[in-house]
């Protein structure tokens, strides 16, 4: 069996271009879907499937591995986030033709299943305490039993009680809304200082947030070590970091216990199952990134499934409109 073609294709998700990849085969109708998107750089990405179709082209898609150290090794430059975007939806798209072609699922290639389903949580939002409350509680009442929202107003490098009495408003009526049940994840998206987000994870715990992610940006992992050490609740980070070098160092400065490998940005189906992997010696669990489409999503499950570290799974809400979000 042989790639004859590889083709990026961009739909209309009205809130983002989502970027596909389709890997056709010489096999009459054997072709693998992938997903490759990434906000705010769609074309870009698209040109780079097509500039790493002649490398594997002719390349049997069931060596995976081969394959992706071709496109990952051959150039002489190493990938930024748009080639490795492309890379990741090139290998969810050959996992898929392997998966068909010996007609087995993917989880049952990474090693089998170690559970039968899989934890996931969605977004809310809402300006007030009051707004947040009210959609965190219509979230709980349609099933979901973990939340998670961007609890912090703009912050400044240091500021004063202002802003933490703000954030700690919000997440004290979410909580009084939901109750203990339901599991509240913070999401700071790496906006802070080290020194604001220590103060900011200070005044959450009250309310036993289950994780605070990308509390500071990750280049720094010493810095967010900083953090993790000053807090109790459990740090999150890993969805702007890329391959295992990436995680690398979050791991040995034991910056965040939750990794968060993205399956369209760190290196595909393949390299997130390493990452989680490689959490496991530092006791890390894994819970991979995923605001995207449902081949995205198809391809965090496989890899949830498979990884005895996984924790829980992110997804937008079905139900929400894509002009909404």
């Amino acid at each position: 069996m042989k790639i004859t073609r590889i083709e990026p294709i961009l739909a209309d998700g009205g809130h983002r271009l989502f970027v596909f990849v389709k890997v056709y085969t010489d096999q009459d109708g054997l072709v693998g879907w992938g997903e490759a998107s990434l906000e705010g750089k769609p074309r870009a990405v698209a040109g780079c499937i097509e500039d790493m179709e002649s490398m594997i082209l002719g390349e049997d898609p069931r060596r995976v591995e081969h394959c992706w150290q071709i496109l990952y090794r051959s150039g002489f430059w190493r990938l930024g986030v748009i080639g490795l975007s492309a890379l990741s939806g090139i290998d969810q798209a050959l996992w898929d033709i392997k998966g068909k072609e010996l007609g087995r699922p993917v989880y049952e290639l990474l090693g089998g299943k170690v559970r039968d389903c899989v934890r996931m949580y969605t977004h809310f939002g809402g300006s007030t305490p009051e707004a947040m409350a009210e959609e965190a509680l219509s979230k709980k009442e349609k099933g979901w039993t973990a939340v998670k929202t961007v609890p912090v107003p703009l912050t400044r490098m240091l500021d004063g009680p202002a802003v933490l009495k703000e954030a700690e408003a919000g997440l004290r009526a979410v909580r009084e809304a939901l109750g203990d049940e339901t599991d509240i994840l913070l999401d700071l998206h790496g906006r802070l200082t080290p020194q604001m987000a220590i103060q900011y994870g200070k005044c959450f715990e009250t309310y036993n947030p289950f994780c605070l992610e990308e509390p500071s940006q990750a280049e720094n992992p010493a810095a967010m070590a900083r953090i993790s050490r000053a807090l109790k609740t459990p740090i999150a980070t890993g969805e702007r970091l890329f391959t295992r070098w990436g995680f690398r160092e979050v791991l040995e400065q034991e910056a965040a216990s939750l990794l968060q490998p993205d399956t369209c940005h760190a290196g595909g189906i393949s390299e997130t199952r390493r990452i989680g992997a490689m959490g496991e010696v530092y006791y890390a669990g894994l819970a991979p990134h995923n605001p995207y489409g449902p081949v995205s999503t198809a391809a965090c499950v496989h890899v949830d499934l498979a990884a005895p570290n996984f924790v829980i799974q992110e997804m937008v809400d079905p139900d929400v409109a894509p002009e909404a979000m």
